[in-house]
């Protein structure tokens, strides 16, 4: 883990295929019957702490799945950040690409579960809203990037911009998309509600045809259990997800992201990738925790 040294170049210690520039954080999760509503106070949960952020939430995902991962991203110096990387290196994650700053604290997600495995969460970034783009190397080889929208447009632009990858932008929580990142034909990995809010198209279908008319790359939206939109070339598919029985929803579309950076890092087929990927994030929420149900290769029916 390296100190912050302004522009400071380095080398990952591993050849990765899949490289992930997001975010880093720690979830306090508490699990209730139900999530309350304004100003209520609801008792009787139970309390966890785990490692969280979009970002490390998909290098797992992904690592658990068999590629080779490396993270870009930031944690502060204090025990939160120890903790935070010491989890990834347990996965086999390269974290060389992962600043460690003195001014300023680890991320952290404030999470509340209900029985039926809905949540709210609410997000100090940290660290990570300091990441920029003297942290963002330039990969060599081939491989996939997997950018998110939890660390600055700086850092997303520099990753866009360097790494002439196959790229896939998870872009949550929604925000514009910056035009250098566009131009690098991300593929883009909404959910329902992040496609609407960035096309102003209620319909998912109409939303991924907006939506690729920017980029002209395929877009892949997620609608939960439904599973998921693929819109590739002129035709759009509906991909369905399994039924499971839902205990924590929380990283769902985390494990829907690892797994397609994964699985095209492996070299499959972009509809393949996808319905693996559907796979992996439903077998995800049958556990407690963005990553707790994260699973391996054998535990996946596509």
């Amino acid at each position: 883990m390296r100190k912050l040294k302004g522009s400071d170049p380095f080398i990952f210690r591993r050849v990765p295929r899949v490289v992930v520039v997001g975010s880093i954080n720690a979830d306090l999760v508490v699990v209730t019957e139900r999530l309350p509503g304004p100003g209520e106070t609801v008792s009787g949960g139970r309390f966890a702490r785990h490692g969280g952020g979009k970002g490390a939430n998909q290098a797992v995902a992904a690592a658990r799945l068999g590629a080779q991962v490396a993270m870009v991203g930031a944690v502060g110096a204090d025990e939160l950040g120890d903790a935070a990387v010491a989890e990834l290196q347990d996965e086999g994650i390269d974290v060389s690409g992962v600043v460690r700053m003195d001014d300023a604290a680890t991320g952290v997600a404030l999470i509340v579960v209900d029985a039926d495995g809905e949540n709210q969460i609410a997000i100090a970034a940290g660290a990570n809203g300091r990441l920029g783009a003297a942290h963002v190397p330039h990969p060599e080889g081939e491989g996939v990037l997997l950018l998110g929208f939890e660390v600055p447009d700086e850092a997303v632009v520099a990753g866009a911009e360097a790494a002439g990858w196959t790229t896939i932008l998870n872009p949550a929580p929604a925000r514009a998309i910056p035009e250098a990142v566009l131009a690098s034909r991300p593929i883009l990995t909404p959910n329902a509600t992040e496609a609407a809010q960035l096309t102003g198209e209620e319909d998912p279908e109409a939303a991924a045809r907006a939506l690729r008319e920017r980029t002209g790359a395929p877009v892949l939206i997620t609608l939960g259990g439904d599973g998921a939109l693929l819109l590739d070339g002129d035709g759009a598919q509906r991909l369905p997800a399994p039924r499971v029985d839902v205990v924590d929803a929380t990283g769902a579309g985390d494990a829907l992201n690892g797994a397609l950076a994964a699985e095209l890092a492996a070299g499959r087929p972009l509809a393949d990738a996808a319905r693996f990927a559907i796979a992996a994030a439903a077998r995800s929420t049958t556990r407690e925790g963005a990553r707790g149900g994260m699973p391996r290769r054998q535990e996946v029916s596509a």
